[in-house]
This record gives C-alpha cells, sequence and structure tokens, in this order.
C-alpha cells in the first residue's frame, strides 16, 4: 500500500512539473518595441506609421517611414491621427484605435474615431464610429480626440476613452465599452474624469501599477501641461496631482507612457510641438520623472503615439513585411 501511495505521489509531482513547465513554455517574453505614431498636419502625414527599437531608446522607422496602413481605406475623414495600439487579455489579439480627422478641415471638425483589430500586427480590420450620429444624446459634439483603450478586467470587456467636446463646452475624458467584435461600442459615453477646475482635458493615456490606475492628460485653458490623476478604479474616482510632469517650459501634448521590458521604471515621452520635437523622461514610481532625451534616438518625426513590447516572433513578421529595403 505505501509503494501504491509513493509511486501515485511521484505520478502527481511529474503532472504537476509538466504543466508548470507548459505554463513557462507558453508565456511570452517581450525583447522589443512597437512605436506606432503619426507624423505632422497635412493629410499626407496623417496616416498610422510604425517603428521598431530593442531596448525602448533607439527607434527605426519601417516602411521607410512611410504609412503602413492607407488612412483613405480605413476613415470617414481620410486621414488618421493619434494611434494607440494594445495587446489584448488573450495576449495574441491587437487593438488599435486612432482620431478620425484632417486637420486642414479645421479642429472643430472631426466626429468620430476608427477601430481596428489584428491578430498578426500586419492584417488589421477596421470600423469607424461617428459619436453624435451613434448616440443622439451627444448631437452637439464638434470634436472627438486621442482614442485609446485598456482592458477591464473586473467588467470583461475592452473599454475605449477619448476627449469630447460639445459645443463651446470644454473638452472632457469619456469612455465606453467595445462590443465582443471591437466594431462599435455596447454603452452610451460617460464622462470618465471630472477636472477639478473644469478645464480642458485632452489627450488621456491610463497606465496600471501596483493596483491603481494613472491617468496622465493635457491640460488646456489656465496653464497647459500634462498633469495625472490616480484611481483604485478603472472607471471612477480618479484625484488630480495638482503638478505638471513634463520636464520642459514649452508646450506639450500627446502623452503616451511604455513599462520597460527589464523592468527597470517606465519612459514618458511627449510632443514638445511649438519646437517640433518629441521628449522622452524615465520614472521608477510615476511620480518623478527625469530627462533622457541624450539617451534616445529615433530616425523619424513623431506627433502622438504609443510604444508596445512585443516578442522576438512579432518583431520578425514586422521586419518581413515592412523591413526598410
Amino acid at each position: 500500500m505505501i509503494g501504491k501511495k509513493l509511486k501515485l505521489a511521484c505520478l502527481l509531482l511529474g503532472l504537476l512539473s509538466l504543466n508548470a513547465a507548459a505554463q513557462k513554455s507558453d508565456k511570452q517574453t517581450y525583447s522589443a518595441y512597437l512605436f506606432t505614431y503619426f507624423t505632422g498636419n497635412s493629410k499626407n502625414e496623417e496616416a498610422i506609421h510604425f517603428a521598431l527599437s530593442d531596448d525602448g531608446y533607439h527607434f527605426k522607422a519601417l516602411n521607410s517611414d512611410q504609412p503602413v496602413i492607407l488612412s483613405t481605406d480605413i476613415s470617414a475623414t481620410g486621414g488618421v491621427r493619434d494611434p494607440h495600439i494594445l495587446r489584448g487579455a488573450d495576449g495574441k489579439t491587437f487593438y488599435m484605435v486612432a482620431t478620425d480627422m484632417v486637420s486642414a478641415n479645421g479642429w472643430d471638425s472631426n466626429r468620430g474615431m476608427v477601430l481596428m483589430r489584428s491578430k498578426d500586427l500586419v492584417h488589421w480590420t477596421s470600423s469607424k464610429i461617428n459619436v453624435p450620429q451613434t448616440f443622439p444624446e451627444f448631437a452637439q459634439v464638434n470634436r472627438v480626440w486621442a482614442p485609446q483603450t485598456i482592458y477591464d478586467a473586473k467588467a470583461g470587456k475592452y473599454m475605449v476613452y477619448w476627449s469630447m467636446r460639445a459645443g463651446k463646452d470644454p473638452d472632457r475624458i469619456y469612455y465606453a465599452y467595445a462590443n465582443k467584435d471591437f466594431t462599435g461600442f455596447t454603452s452610451e459615453p460617460k464622462q470618465l474624469f471630472y477636472n477639478p477646475g473644469n478645464g480642458a482635458t485632452i489627450d488621456g493615456d491610463i497606465i496600471d501599477k501596483d493596483g491603481k490606475y494613472y491617468l496622465f492628460f493635457k491640460t488646456e485653458g489656465s496653464g497647459a501641461g500634462i498633469k495625472v490623476a490616480v484611481s483604485d478604479q478603472l472607471t471612477s474616482g480618479y484625484v488630480l496631482k495638482d503638478r505638471y510632469v513634463q520636464q520642459t517650459t514649452d508646450p506639450v501634448e500627446g502623452a503616451g507612457v511604455f513599462k520597460l521590458n527589464n523592468g527597470q521604471g517606465y519612459i514618458l515621452m511627449y510632443d514638445v510641438y511649438t519646437k517640433g520635437r518629441y521628449q522622452f523622461t524615465k520614472s521608477i514610481d510615476l511620480e518623478n520623472f527625469t530627462l533622457i532625451d541624450n539617451e534616445v534616438s529615433m530616425d523619424f518625426h513623431p506627433r502622438h503615439g504609443t510604444v508596445l513590447p512585443i516578442t522576438a516572433k512579432e518583431k520578425a513578421r514586422l521586419l518581413a513585411q515592412w523591413g526598410n529595403k
């Protein structure tokens, strides 16, 4: 009897070891970064571009810094801006959203956004959302800017959030949940963040750390720059940390934060748009930021974009499709 129990125990230990090994092998190792961005305010620059980096500091454009997706194929206006890319909760589906806009038509001209989905970062399906047409209660909306996506694990849904203005009111950050196919919304937009001073808030970017959600955004109106609000809930309760975090006195916009693959902190980047340059800063705690421009290089000029950690296999696939010849 003892011998049988011992054999059974050894068998169970072996199965547990095999399961642990399988789980370890299934875990993806991120060894590179994909930067998705647009490049300027002319119609031919309002398109999605890709760049790659091995370390999060040195980036090289793919496709000779030409668009990887034609804006005319995916948008209502013929142009897209402010692309944001997210890896899905399953680890293998990608979601991208962008402002559906041609700035030459005016800063109050756009009404919607583009939603995209991919299994390989190369082939994308897309759909368009016109907010006032979809939601009559928002009929007065005259601009829909800089959408982003985050997975709400509690709701089991993907949450899209963006800044929106109705009439002459200040821009405010709203959110809605996407449907299963990522082609539309299942809920009407709700306000995500309430700025204590009721000033305009645009270019929201949320990153989670240690059970808290950090919402980076640009303030406009009385004073302009990047501030942070923090909550322990994704869709409510954001408390403003009332100080600017950009490391320049020049105007900035388009904040984007990404975590370094080596575990050595986070990078906050943004567009110093009056100077025609991007700025990079680093933080360990998302509270204090140090300028690292002298450590960063790019062979392109982004205006607003986001960075996604990727695997070596994903990097190879992108290079095979758009590697510069």
